[in-house]
């Protein structure tokens, strides 16, 4: 008689449409589709920060796609966990927006290494492919101006990507204790193992070179910063992650 599969954990992903973001004194988020945005946070997010100018912030509408971009760091969801830890429990998630971060030094120059994405919006993100937003969603987008050169050394890109994360998680604290049944989408992944049959391991070259590019794992939150651990610091061992923690964000991209 064949062994029978067992079920190692299940993951659940709610998600929640917004249908409008506009700029508001305050910054909340509904499960009915509202969210207002407020940069008054901003001072007390960077002020601890000694690689960053300035930021500013920007709301792009799905029709304002022609128009001006710094380099690309990085196309975020905005994801919580709502029980559990990344990889299982519920995960609430909203669609129909994202965030952006961009960057450049008080230099004029781009934060890259091998290549810039400034220009226009338009002509520099395909959307609606796995990883950028979908045509229809409203951008966040968070214009980081960086000290002379730090967008060459790591701290200069970590930090544009910690005052994200930290903006986002006035959000996500809010998300966490959203109605379940208000969600307009529902996902459910189980790992599952099967004694007796090949063991599969698909392996991901991830980027780790010690200057700028750095990958962040295990955060605290889906697609998350803080509480994660840099890829270099960790030597660029191998990691074993299982399928349903890299669905659900426990790997970060810093660039």
């Amino acid at each position: 008689m064949a062994d029978k599969n067992i079920d190692l954990g299940r993951l659940v992903i709610r998600a929640f449409n917004i249908k409008a973001v506009t700029w508001g004194d305050d910054n909340i988020v509904m499960p009915s589709g509202e969210m207002t945005i407020s940069k008054k946070v901003l001072p007390d997010i960077i002020s601890d920060m000694d690689a960053v100018e300035s930021v500013d912030m920007r709301l792009i509408q799905p029709d304002e796609h022609d128009q001006f971009t710094n380099t690309i760091l990085d196309i975020i969801p905005i994801s919580t966990k709502a029980l559990g830890a990344i990889g299982e429990g519920i995960t609430h998630t909203l669609t129909g927006v994202c965030a952006m971060i961009t960057a450049v030094d008080t230099d004029g120059k781009q934060c890259h290494e091998f290549g810039s994405t400034e220009g226009n919006l338009k002509e520099k993100v395909i959307f609606d492919r796995p990883g950028t937003p979908a045509s229809g969603d409203v951008i966040i987008s968070f214009d980081v101006i960086l000290k002379s050169g730090m967008g060459q050394e790591r701290k200069g890109p970590y930090q544009a990507h910690l005052i994200c994360d930290r903006f986002l998680q006035i959000f996500r604290e809010q998300m966490k204790g959203f109605d379940g049944k208000l969600c307009t989408e529902r996902s459910e992944f189980h790992n599952i193992a099967r004694p007796g049959k090949k063991r599969v391991v698909i392996i991901r070259e991830v980027a780790g070179q010690g200057a700028m590019y750095d990958m962040q794992l295990f955060p605290h939150e889906p697609s998350g910063v803080e509480g994660g651990r840099s890829i270099i610091d960790m030597g660029n061992m191998p990691v074993f992650v299982t399928p349903n923690e890299y669905r659900d964000g426990i790997l970060h991209s810093m660039q």
